[in-house]
């Protein structure tokens, strides 16, 4: 008689690389949120240059280092490459209207600023998790 019980273990197989790389990215996203906030710092509170300009940069800088540790730790690409690069910037500056839309919207609402933002920081990583993985790295590295 054959078994009936249903084997997960294939399942569970399959699932492990997405677990890992959505944890990488996590943990690449947090660092990137320190170095961020280490060089606005530096930049305007001590450099004081204009605010939106050491935003800008911080942001950018930080842009940078999620590139390169996704592209090499998450997504183990073998070489840099420019089209990447300009496909990440583009990834985040869709997770940053994403995060600003629901924002603006949740607010509208009633819903507080704070906890609007925290679902916009989740929708946004999910959009940027996805569009990383199928159209910045398209599934693996190149």
């Amino acid at each position: 008689m054959r078994s009936l019980a249903i084997d997960t273990s294939n399942a569970a197989a399959a699932r492990l690389p997405v677990l890992v790389t959505a944890f990488r990215f996590g943990a690449v996203g947090v660092g990137g949120v320190a170095v961020n906030l280490v060089v606005l710092q530096l930049l305007y509170g001590a450099l004081q240059l204009p605010l939106i300009a050491a935003s800008a940069l911080a942001v950018e800088i930080a842009i940078v280092h999620n590139y390169l540790l996704n592209d090499r730790w998450t997504f183990h690409a073998r070489r840099g490459s420019m089209l990447r690069f300009a496909r990440f910037n583009v990834a985040a500056l869709a997770t940053l209207l994403t995060n600003v839309l629901i924002v603006g919207l949740l607010v509208r609402t009633g819903v507080s600023y704070l906890v609007a933002d925290m679902l916009g920081i989740g929708a946004g990583a999910l959009l940027n998790l996805g569009a990383s993985s199928v159209w910045v790295w398209r599934g693996g590295a190149p």
